[in-house]
């Protein structure tokens, strides 16, 4: 997850989205009381005490901030009436903006541990509360900027050289100005940012903590089948099985539809409401402005997803063949292609992350290694942690990474996954200042899939056999397919949903289930007839329910394009290229400091155009092209030696 951006007046809203999302960034094993003897070893449990010593320590900076509220206020007066003063007020709130993150991340970090916690819970809702009164006491600021000017702000700039730091922040409030309200409306919606974004929360506890899951015999066995376990089971060999468990599982989800809907709807329309009264023509506009990213890139992502579909359905059908299944269903997604009993602990992710990450130079290696060896990773699952895995950064220290490790390979990809977070986040922080280090969403999963990428690379070229090859070929594909694919069916869902509402339509959970259905129809070749690819059961089509993404609109888009952005990068780091090495580690550096789509595309890639998009297409079926050779040649029969189950996409969200 990246840093906070630095928005001041509406950094109460933002901060607040980012802490909600945390557990559902990179969302993919939902909690469950861990079985392995090591998930209580120290080694596999951050300390948080670099943070704060300990729970009276956090009280007494709460109330500290609490206390610089007035200070803030006082602010107003004289704000800006020469570049002194402006510095001197913009350096005050930013030291403050850097404290409540410290704050924040430390109740999110133990409340996202322990959902049952009742003091958690306490504590990361007074850190909600607190970002709402700092964002409504500084909600004067934009409206302060914009009325200086272009003119008198770049004077100052150029006469005071300690705004260098402000000045990214003091150009996009001017470039966003004529989208602010009045000051009063702004404080008042600051204020209200804690109420106006907590249906992610809400959500939260209701599937960790208070929902009841049915208990199912699988293997001669009660298993409850709660969010993790159907994350295990739903690749179980057995297929009569896997339907139990997405039959059971779903209609759990069926029980809740008119809860989650009526959530999920809020949700919805608190952005369709700030777009309106911001002035935007939508609310994937209004998303889309912060960083200046053009409603075409989304577009074009589902366009092309959508004209890529034949690439989707082939893969379904060579899973189908490798499976020997009479016919495909939503439930035969996620079995192994190639079984075998491997396991990885995190230590063996940790040595296969760092032994990948060689293309990218021995001082990127070496800061890794030094991060690995602290103790800012909360590792194992346990009874009450939130599902999920992401990275969450403080300034100037090693960013804390959340896993829920399931000792399977596709626990070693979301460990690289998440390291590529941390590493983007230290490379950041290393080059920016603190006002500009917090990059923008839409570079953020770029150096996660670029660690993917790289550790599908290293397990690639030491595959001791053709099973083992065909097993990571396997799992290359099926990350395209549940990054690239499920992601955009994800993000249009999200446009079909929001342009529902937008439309004045009444949006319910039976709705979305009926939306979504169709999705699940056309992304899958479900034509209804003898030629369809996979039969969807309307029992599925309560999956939207599921996703925690759905909770920070249009987020998961970003999923995708990242993954073409970092299969474009990830051609010149496989050459050796020292020159392509400098200019991604660049983009890592820049942080927050340009806007993504013309830096990206000053790297080599336009992703506002169809190119990187239909480049992935082309790598997805030369992928396949080997699979189909290699199981021409009788591959996939045996056990692969040296690999292991991949039950989901490391980024799904599910």
């Amino acid at each position: 997850m990246p840093s906070i951006t630095h928005d001041l007046p509406r950094l109460a809203t933002l901060a607040l989205a980012a802490l909600l999302a945390l557990g559902a960034a990179q969302a993919q094993t939902p909690a469950v009381t861990s079985t392995s003897s090591t998930a209580s070893d120290s080694r596999h449990v951050w300390d948080l005490s670099p943070l704060f010593r300990d729970d009276a320590a956090w009280e007494a900076e709460r109330q500290a901030l609490q206390a610089e509220l007035p200070k803030l206020r006082a602010l107003e007066k004289g704000f800006g009436s020469n570049a002194a003063s402006l510095r001197r007020a913009l350096d005050q709130i930013s030291a403050v903006s850097q404290r409540m993150r410290k704050l924040a991340v430390y109740a999110n970090a133990l409340s996202s541990t322990d959902n049952r916690n009742a003091r958690n819970q306490e504590r990361a809702a007074q850190a909600r509360s607190l970002w709402g009164q700092v964002g409504a006491t500084v909600a004067w600021v934009d409206t302060a900027i914009a009325a200086l000017g272009a003119a008198k702000v770049d004077r100052f700039v150029r006469a005071e050289p300690g705004l260098a730091r402000h000045a990214v922040r003091l150009q996009e409030t001017l470039r966003q100005a004529k989208h602010r309200l009045h000051p009063e409306a702004e404080k008042t919606l600051a204020a209200l940012s804690p109420v106006l974004n907590a249906q992610g929360n809400t959500r939260q506890l209701l599937v960790t903590v208070d929902m009841e899951w049915p208990t199912l015999t699988i293997d001669g066995k009660p298993q409850r089948l709660d969010s993790t376990a159907y994350v295990k089971l739903r690749a179980h060999p057995d297929r009569a099985v896997r339907k139990q468990v997405f039959d059971s599982f779903y209609r759990s989800y069926s029980r809740v539809e008119n809860t989650l809907g009526s959530t999920l709807a809020q949700r919805v329309e608190a952005g369709v409401v700030n777009a309106r009264l911001r002035g935007y023509p939508s609310a994937v506009a209004a998303s889309l402005a912060d960083d200046a990213i053009p409603e075409s890139v989304y577009r074009t992502l589902v366009a092309e997803a959508n004209a890529g579909l034949p690439t989707l359905h082939r893969y379904l059908k060579l899973r189908q063949k490798m499976l020997d299944l009479p016919d495909l269903g939503y439930h035969d997604i996620y079995p192994d292609l190639v079984r075998t009993e491997k396991r990885y602990s995190p230590e063996d992710a940790a040595r296969l992350t760092l032994a990948s990450t060689a293309p990218l130079g021995a001082p990127y290696q070496a800061r890794l290694q030094q991060a690995l060896g602290e103790r800012t990773m909360h590792v194992y699952p346990a009874s009450g942690k939130s599902q999920g895995a992401y990275q969450s950064g403080v300034y100037g220290m090693t960013p804390l990474i959340f896993l829920n490790h399931q000792d399977t390979f596709d626990s070693v990809s979301t460990f690289a996954h998440e390291w590529g977070h941390g590493m983007h986040t230290l490379q950041a922080n290393a080059a920016q200042p603190f006002e500009t280090a917090g990059y923008p969403l839409f570079l953020a999963e770029i150096a996660a899939f670029t660690h993917e990428l790289l550790l599908q690379d290293h397990v690639l070229k030491n595959a001791a056999s053709k099973e083992e090859r065909l097993f990571y070929l396997g799992e290359a594909v099926e990350r395209l397919r549940g990054t690239f694919f499920r992601q955009t069916m994800f993000a249009e869902f999200e446009l079909q949903v929001h342009d529902a509402l937008e439309r004045g339509e009444a949006v319910t959970g039976k709705r979305m289930t009926q939306l979504y259905c169709s999705l699940l129809k056309k992304y899958h070749g479900d034509t209804g007839d003898a030629q369809s690819v996979m039969k969807i059961d309307p029992g599925v089509c309560s999956e939207w329910a599921f996703i925690p993404h759905f909770y920070r609109p249009f987020y998961v888009y970003q999923y995708a394009t990242s993954m073409a952005a970092a299969s474009h990068f990830i051609e010149g780091l496989r050459s050796g290229d020292v020159a392509a090495r400098d200019t991604y580690l660049n983009v890592l550096k820049s942080g927050g400091s340009r806007h993504p789509v013309p830096l990206l595309k000053e790297a080599g890639v336009d992703m506002n155009s169809p190119q990187p998009y239909r480049a992935l297409l082309k790598q997805m079926n030369a992928l396949m092209d080997e699979m189909e050779k290699l199981v021409a040649e009788g591959a996939g029969r045996g056990p692969a030696a040296a690999a292991a189950p991949a039950p989901a996409p490391a980024t799904t969200g599910g």
